[in-house]
Formats: C-alpha cells, structure tokens, sequence
C-alpha cells in the first residue's frame, strides 16, 4: 500500500481512496477490522497475522506494478514473482477477476481460494525450479 504525505493510497484499475485525516485513516482501518472480528477472531491480536501478510503482497504487487517499466527504461528483463490469478490485483483488488468471479461463486469460495490455492502456492515459490530469489522470500514469509 502506498501512502504519501496526504495519505493517499492507489489502488488498481482506476480506485483511488484519499485519506484527508489521520481520522479518516483511522477509521478505514478499523472499517477491516470489524470484518476481521466478524469472522469470530477473538482480539486484534488474532488480525495481525492476517494484516501482515495481506499487506505485504499489496506492497509486492505495488512494486512490481512499477518493475516493468524501469526494466524497459534500461533494457532489462522483467519476470514478475507470482502469476495470475495469484497475485494481489488479481484476487484481492475491489476490480480483480478473480476476485469478482469468487464473490460471484459458491459461499466460501474466497476462503476455500485463499487457504486451498493462494497460501500453498505461495508458500511452495522455493520449491519450484530457477527460483528466484525474491519467490523464496514470499515462500518464508508465507
């Protein structure tokens, strides 16, 4: 997730949340939370895992949105680290295909997605052959 001194964060496609105040900030974050403490998380201790990894593949897919374009500029090749339908704008992102298909699928689509495809693919990346370095790293952390 990005964010700049007027607390602006982009997403994909053309979503563009702007966050005037620290309050509104505030308040989007707790706005998850409460989604995260219906799902009968017991504290917000139980949520850090969750916010941890979530937002560490924002982060990736941010940087390696970027990636292409300065590979070009110095004619460098780029491999992304994940590949659809895997990586954040893909299935998390509010305009994401997979996501849209999976909201529109079977109750627990989601979470049958993300514990029985996402979070075993991401966690064997070190596993597969010609790993790259940042790959093996997603693998540890997942």
């Amino acid at each position: 997730m990005k964010m700049s001194n007027n607390k602006t964060r982009k997403g994909t496609g053309n979503s563009t949340r702007r966050f005037t105040t620290q309050s509104s900030l505030d308040s989007y974050v707790w706005s998850i939370c409460d989604i995260l403490r219906r799902s009968n998380c017991a504290g917000a201790l139980q949520h850090v895992p969750e916010w941890t990894w979530i937002l560490f593949l924002r982060i990736l897919d941010d940087r390696e949105g970027q990636e292409p374009e300065q590979a070009e500029a110095v004619g460098a090749k780029f491999t992304p680290s994940l590949k659809s339908p895997y990586r954040w704008r893909d299935w998390a992102a509010p305009e994401g295909t997979k996501r849209l298909s999976l909201q529109m699928g079977a109750l627990g689509a989601f979470f049958g997605f993300v514990n029985g495809e996402l979070l075993p693919y991401l966690k064997g990346l070190r596993d597969r052959p010609n790993a790259t370095p940042r790959q093996k790293v997603i693998s540890e952390i997942l």
